[in-house]
């Protein structure tokens, strides 16, 4: 009786480890929303060069989201995770004011 005990906890816990992870890696390939509340409060776009310029006169031509600190993508991917929005995708293209030049 004891061995069948241990052996459950063993696979519930193992079951609840790969859960975790699971949600950890679909956060990474959700994209962000220009809707979600945190993308409307730093004025996220999918394409920076659409930024609404009057609004965000920090925005300058050539900066996006694979250029910024923020960007955890590769250089050449067409979207990457993104520090800002908790691991969700944004577009390489895109951009909000969080942005931080790569250094």
């Amino acid at each position: 009786m004891k061995s069948s005990r241990r052996i459950f906890i063993l696979m519930a816990a193992g079951f609840a480890s790969s859960l975790g992870l699971s949600r950890g890696a679909l956060a990474e390939t959700v994209p962000v929303s220009e809707s979600d509340a945190t993308a409307q409060a730093l004025g996220y776009n999918t394409d920076a060069t659409k930024v609404d310029k009057a609004k965000y006169s920090r925005y300058q031509a050539g900066q996006a989201c694979a250029n910024c600190q923020f960007f955890q993508g590769k250089a050449d991917d067409a979207a990457g995770p993104c520090q800002i929005y908790g691991g969700k995708q944004v577009n390489a293209i895109g951009w909000c004011s969080a942005y931080t030049k790569k250094a």
